[in-house]
């Protein structure tokens, strides 16, 4: 008797393997996990964002360049503080920050004529015709970039930002302290960065 309850224990058991391996893995919810880098962003541009609300018409996302990065990294970061997402681009900084054209931004400045980019927080105006097509004017909110109208620094789209730019020569091009982007990706900053919101730029370091 033992042994027929010990075989139906082993058949009973084998069934039920049998059964559970044809079954669907059961699949547990995993917490939505938030990478490191972009948590950094998002903490660097609700920052600067609470800083300068009081000029700002819209607050929903942000613009964050690092220039610590190279020019062939997308260093421009869209924070979408309500959503907590992240998207990032290709932007070019100035002659004047990078005079070896190495591809590394080595300084900033607020200095007319200096063709260099400038640090802090910028705010997004209207858009407008320009040299390379539709641009975005933006306004400097920091003494550090208190002459962004009077350089006429914007955002743009332009050829030298784009992609193969880094196949051929492993660098962007240089604007002349405009933020430039790759022009396939500008329509992204039309839609989500201009009319008041703001962009900040410096050397963050945010790996």
């Amino acid at each position: 008797m033992t042994g027929l309850v010990n075989r139906r224990g082993l058949i009973a058991g084998a069934a039920a393997t049998a059964v559970a391996a044809a079954l669907p893995a059961r699949v547990f919810a995993q917490p939505y996990s938030v990478p490191e880098q972009n948590r950094r962003i998002l903490a660097v541009a609700k920052e600067q964002m609470e800083r300068v609300r009081s000029v700002l018409w819209r607050t929903d996302i942000v613009g964050v360049a690092d220039f610590a990065l190279p020019s062939a990294m997308p260093r421009l970061h869209f924070a979408d503080l309500e959503k907590g997402e992240v998207r990032s681009f290709l932007v070019a900084h100035g002659k004047g920050s990078d005079p070896e054209h190495d591809g590394f931004l080595k300084l900033f400045s607020n200095d007319v004529g200096s063709l260099a980019t400038s640090r802090g927080a910028f705010i997004t105006y209207e858009w407008y015709k320009g040299k390379y097509g539709t641009s975005i004017r933006l306004g400097g909110l920091d003494p550090e970039n208190s002459n962004t109208l009077d350089r006429a620094i914007v955002m743009h789209p332009a050829w030298y930002a784009n992609p193969d730019m880094l196949e051929k020569w492993g660098k962007l091009g240089r604007s002349d302290g405009c933020f430039a982007m790759p022009e396939a990706d500008f329509n992204e900053a039309l839609w989500h960065l201009s009319g008041g919101r703001l962009l900040y730029a410096d050397r963050l370091g945010i790996y």
